[in-house]
């Protein structure tokens, strides 16, 4: 996205540089990667970051509303809802694609929110990494809003533990070590010192949870939650007979609430108005099916990792939906190619990192990740056999 920088990185390139720094990161944890790392950052302009920061917080103003939560709380599926839900969340993320407008000029677009947490951690470990093997500009940073590493790592600590002991605080997930993110939960254990559980061993005692460490039983009492709440519904019996106990009145914090991830999500979409947030309206509430709905792209509001999704909508897609209350459909989102590369250009995501301190009135910007694709949509499947494509991290004008 800056010309010189592009052409430094692409002419100073080296295959043998890309095999040591992936080695570093499969041997960072003594676990391989489940996902692909792209052999480049991408470099952000000043402009195109504000230009994503005002996005971002014309969609805060959104969830500052005092009736957020009323005009909300249909988007909480009745089986998922739990309890004890807190006022805001102390995590949120905000995906834009890099789009190219009618004059040419490169702009952000929303993709998707989520009040849910991401490779918060691996993005410290991947900076490091990088910057052993590339060169990385003088002016250029992954963390945002002043931060650098040490205080980025700070406020992390004090967004996942508050104001409990390590020892107290756990990592949820689904049988965390199979998941694909699994060096993330590794990075966050070694930074913030909290072991990855998974929901399956949850002791529960009256309304207290415990897990066991090295055979002793250990009183929860804040959970970093990364569990995908649908996800559990995909489970075997005998795991939703375990995970029932989240559902019930504990004695336990969570960062963030579960309650959250549907609150801040596509459901979300139709009351943000922004030049940078595609025209999106509830399927139940469309007045008039657009004429160019080729243009459009229909998205269950309950899925997750991009499943349902309908990218060639015509008009038998909707005719077919049966609980149009649960659809959207959004203005589609063209992606420039404009990452140069050895071979074809390939397109970019970029996601933002909000961090929501206890008692601010806002929440900051502080860290981010990129995902770059050559093939019609982003992720892993879209992009076999491709290489400069995959998990990377954006280097910002400071």
């Amino acid at each position: 996205m800056v010309k010189e920088l592009r052409h430094f990185f692409n002419a100073h390139f080296k295959d043998a540089q890309y095999e040591a720094f992936v080695n570093d990161l499969n041997e960072a944890h003594h676990s391989p990667l489940q996902f692909r790392p792209a052999e480049t950052p991408v470099f952000v302009p000043k402009y195109f970051h504000q230009k994503m920061i005002n996005a971002c917080e014309s969609i805060i103003d959104v969830v500052l509303r005092p009736d957020f939560k009323s005009m909300t709380q249909n988007a909480i599926p009745k089986n998922l809802e739990v309890k004890n839900e807190d006022d805001y969340p102390d995590f949120l993320t905000f995906d834009f694609g890099v789009c190219q407008n009618a004059d040419g000029e490169l702009e952000p677009q929303l993709i998707e929110m989520q009040a849910f947490p991401t490779l918060f951690a691996y993005q410290v470990l991947l900076d490091d990494t990088y910057q052993k093997h590339f060169h990385k500009p003088d002016n250029y940073t992954s963390y945002l809003d002043g931060l650098d590493k040490q205080s980025y790592l700070q406020l992390l600590k004090d967004q996942i533990l508050g104001p409990h002991d390590p020892a107290n605080v756990v990592l949820l997930e689904l049988f965390p070590h199979q998941q694909k993110t699994n060096v993330d939960f590794y990075c966050t254990q070694e930074y913030v010192g909290i072991k990855p559980v998974c929901v399956t061993e949850l002791i529960h005692k009256n309304r207290q949870l415990f897990y066991k460490n090295e055979g002793k039983e250990i009183r929860i009492k804040r959970i970093y939650n990364r569990v995908i709440f649908d996800e559990l519904l995909q489970q075997e019996s005998w795991v939703q007979e375990k995970a029932a106990i989240l559902f019930t009145d504990l004695d336990v914090e969570w960062a963030p609430h579960p309650n959250w991830f549907y609150r801040i999500s596509k459901y979300t979409l139709p009351f943000i108005k922004d030049p940078h947030v595609p025209e999106t309206y509830f399927l139940n509430e469309l007045e008039e099916v657009p004429k160019n709905l080729e243009d459009y792209v229909l998205k269950p509001l309950f899925s997750f990792a991009g499943q349902g999704v309908v990218i060639d909508v015509a008009p038998a897609d909707l005719e077919k939906i049966k609980d149009p209350e649960n659809w959207i459909l959004q203005k589609k989102v063209t992606y420039a190619a404009v990452i140069k590369t050895p071979d074809e250009p390939a397109k970019a995501e970029i996601r933002i990192f909000y961090f929501w301190p206890k008692g601010a009135k806002r929440p900051r910007p502080v860290n981010n990740l990129v995902r770059i694709s050559k093939g019609k949509m982003i992720g892993v499947r879209y992009n076999k056999n491709k290489t400069w494509t995959g998990g990377t991290l954006g280097f910002f004008e400071n």
